[in-house]
C-alpha cells in the first residue's frame, strides 16, 4: 500500500494556512514579490502558495510492519535511544543557555562593549545547540503540544517596536513603558498579545536586544552597549532588566522541556518509549515536517519569494545560515541515531536508518545520502542570508538557497518512503493546530 498524507488546515506562526490536496498549502500573508517558478500568487488577496510536507499528528491506520528488522534493532530499541538523544540535546541546550544567562548577567551588571560581544557570542553558541533540537518538534511532544513553551521560545519574525526603541520611534515598546512590570509572568502574558509579530520572549527577542536593528547590507545589527548605560540612553535600567528577565524565562522554558525527557521518571518520555511503534511514527513525522513544511517552506521558500529581510529567521544577528545548518544536523542526528555532546562525548545507537535498512536498504541509503546533500548545500550558503535571497532566479545566492530547498524535498520523499517500508500507510492531520 502507498503511504498517503491527508491534509486539512492549521496555522503557521505568521500566517493562516489553508491546505488543499491538489496544490499543497496556501499561506495567507502580506503581498509578495514574484514567487518561485510554478507557484501562483493571488496578489489581490495577498495570498502566496507553496507546497509543504503536511504536519501530521493523527494515528496511523494500521500497525507498522517492523517484523523485518533484526532483534538487535527494533522499534523498542530505536525509541529508547531516540529518547536518550532528545534528553541529551535539550540538556546541552540548557547548559549553553546557562552560559548565555551568565554572560547577560555580567553585561547588565556592568555594561561595556566587551560584555556585549561576550553575550552575543554566548547567544550564537546556544543557538547551535537549540537548532539541533528542532528535529524533536511537530508531533505534539512537550515542546509544542497545547501546553508547550515553543511559542515563547522561538517564534518569529519580531516586531522590534513591540519591545524597544526603533529608528524614528524612540519611545516605542514595553521597555519604554514604565507602567509595564518586567516580570516573567507579564512577559509571558504579553507575548503575541494582539498580533503574531508582537513577540517579547525567546531567542529572537534576546537577539534583538543584543544586536539591535540590522541596517547593514553586509553584516548584522550593531547596537551600542551605551543603550544599557544610565545617562546615555533613556530607560537604560529597564533595558537591562528586560534583557535579564527574558533570558531567565528562556532558561526556565528549556528546563521544562528537558525535564519532560528525563529518564526513569513518570513523564512524557516514559509514555513515548512505552509505545515504540507509535514512537517511530512520531519520529518520522517530526523529520518530515521540519524538512519540508518548516525549513524548506516557511523559512526558505517564503524568503526566496519575498526577498524580504523580515522573512529571515535570525535577521538581527545574520545567523540564519547557521540556523539552517543546525536544523539539518538535528535531522541527521535522529536519522543516524548519533549525537555529539557539548562536552565532546558521543552518543551512538539504534536508529531509524537501521530500522529502515532491515526492510528497505535502498530507501535507507537514499535518505542518508540526501540528508548529507542537504547539509552540504546549507553549508554552501554565504552569509548574510538576506543578501543570498536577492536578485533574479539565476543569482548565485538564490541558486545556493534553492539547492537547499531541492535537497530537503528529496529527503522528505525518502522519509515518506521509509514510513511506507515500515508499514505506516496512512498519516493525517488530526484537527487544527499551531506551528512556529
Amino acid at each position: 500500500m502507498n503511504c498517503t498524507w491527508s491534509i486539512g488546515s492549521f496555522q503557521l506562526s505568521r500566517r493562516t494556512v489553508l491546505v488543499r490536496s491538489d496544490i499543497g498549502i496556501i499561506i495567507v500573508g502580506r503581498a509578495v514579490r514574484p514567487a518561485p517558478s510554478g507557484v501562483k500568487v493571488n496578489r489581490s488577496s495577498f495570498v502566496r502558495a507553496i507546497v509543504v510536507f503536511p504536519l501530521v499528528i493523527a494515528a496511523a491506520a494500521c500497525r507498522p510492519a517492523f517484523a523485518g528488522a533484526p532483534d538487535a534493532v527494533d522499534a523498542k530499541s530505536v525509541a529508547r535511544h531516540y529518547a536518550e538523544i532528545v534528553h541529551a540535546a535539550y540538556s546541552d541546550t540548557q547548559t549553553a543557555t546557562a552560559r548565555l544567562q551568565s554572560a547577560v548577567a555580567a553585561f547588565v551588571a556592568a555594561p561595556s562593549r566587551g560584555g556585549l560581544i561576550a553575550a552575543r557570542r554566548a547567544w550564537l553558541e546556544a543557538r547551535e545547540w537549540y537548532g539541533q533540537t528542532e528535529a524533536f518538534r511537530f508531533y505534539g511532544g512537550p515542546i509544542d503540544d497545547a501546553n508547550g513553551p515553543e511559542s515563547r521560545i522561538n517564534t518569529w519574525p519580531v516586531d522590534e517596536s513591540y519591545i524597544d526603541s526603533v529608528r524614528d520611534r524612540p519611545d516605542a515598546g514595553i521597555v519604554n513603558d514604565r507602567s509595564f512590570p518586567l516580570t516573567k509572568r507579564e512577559l509571558s502574558l504579553r507575548n503575541q498579545a494582539g498580533g503574531e509579530e508582537n513577540i517579547c520572549t525567546g531567542w529572537h527577542a534576546i537577539e534583538f536586544m543584543l544586536w539591535g536593528q540590522d541596517f547593514s547590507d553586509d553584516g548584522p545589527g550593531d547596537r551600542s552597549f551605551e543603550d544599557f548605560v544610565d545617562g546615555r540612553a533613556p530607560n537604560a535600567d529597564r533595558r537591562r532588566a528586560y534583557l535579564a528577565v527574558v533570558t531567565e524565562l528562556l532558561a526556565d522554558d528549556l528546563r521544562y522541556v528537558t525535564e519532560a525527557w528525563r529518564p526513569d521518571t513518570d513523564n512524557y518520555r516514559a509514555r513515548f518509549v512505552a509505545n515504540p511503534g507509535e514512537a517511530v511514527r512520531l519520529m518520522l513525522i517530526g523529520l518530515g515536517s521540519l524538512s519540508r513544511g518548516e525549513l524548506a517552506g516557511e523559512r526558505l521558500e517564503v524568503a526566496l519569494a519575498t526577498q524580504d529581510q523580515e522573512d529571515e529567521q535570525s535577521c538581527f544577528s545574520d545567523n540564519t545560515h547557521r540556523d539552517v545548518i543546525a536544523d539539518i544536523v538535528g535531522i541527521q542526528n535522529v536519522w543516524l541515531g548519533s549525537f555529539r555532546r557539548i562536552d565532546d562525548a558521543s552518543l551512538k545507537g539504534p536508529s531509524l536508518r537501521d530500522l529502515v535498512a532491515a526492510v528497505a536498504p535502498a530507501v535507507a541509503q537514499a535518505a542518508s545520502d540526501h540528508i548529507a546533500e542537504s547539509l552540504a548545500a546549507a553549508e554552501a550558503i554565504r552569509p548574510p542570508f538576506d543578501q543570498e535571497i536577492r536578485g533574479g532566479d539565476d543569482a548565485p545566492g538564490r541558486r545556493r538557497v534553492q539547492a537547499v530547498v531541492d535537497a530537503l524535498k528529496r529527503q522528505t520523499a525518502d522519509f515518506t518512503a521509509a514510513a511506507e517500508a515500515l508499514g505506516i500507510t496512512r498519516l493525517s492531520i488530526g484537527g487544527g493546530g499551531k506551528r512556529r
